[in-house]
């Protein structure tokens, strides 16, 4: 093989190498940044995995929202209408967070209890999450419960 020939060659497989090592680092940083939704009861079912992130979506159960005075640490539950799952949330919560409304939580489980990193609250009266409404939704076929009309407020 000529000269000119063995260092296009070797161009060619340092470029390949190189290409292949950067599409490798990108999927392992955007598999980390991954974290899927599960209703409570795909949780409790063990769907979700042990240790890693991911996201809790439902409505926050009523009554069930506590905080101690002058603490920072939430603790409310959220439901899919199948199951209840506690979650723990310390800091600021959204200003439209409060029961009865969806929320998606995005954290870890420790124990039996859901350890929120982020809180994400619904912005208007009439929104929900299309993955939470889906879910929600194949909830109320489950149970044979009429989903609520749309535009209602809840």
């Amino acid at each position: 093989m000529n000269p000119v020939r063995r260092r296009r060659l070797l161009w060619v497989i340092a470029l390949v190498v190189a290409a292949g090592l950067a599409a490798t680092l990108v999927a392992m940083a955007l598999q980390r940044n991954i974290a899927y939704l599960y209703t409570p009861s795909e949780v409790l079912r063990g769907e979700a995995g042990g240790q890693a992130r991911f996201r809790l979506g439902g409505m926050v159960a009523a009554d069930s929202f506590t905080r101690a005075p002058g603490s920072l640490e939430a603790h409310f539950k959220v439901s899919d209408g199948d199951a209840l799952m506690p979650v723990v949330y310390t800091g600021i919560l959204p200003d439209l967070f409060r029961e009865k409304q969806a929320v998606v939580a995005t954290g870890r489980m420790r124990g039996d209890t859901f350890v929120a990193e982020q809180i994400l609250a619904k912005h208007d009266e009439t929104y929900m999450p299309k993955e939470v409404a889906d879910k929600m939704g194949m909830a109320h076929k489950k149970h044979d419960v009429p989903p609520p009309a749309a535009g209602s407020a809840q």
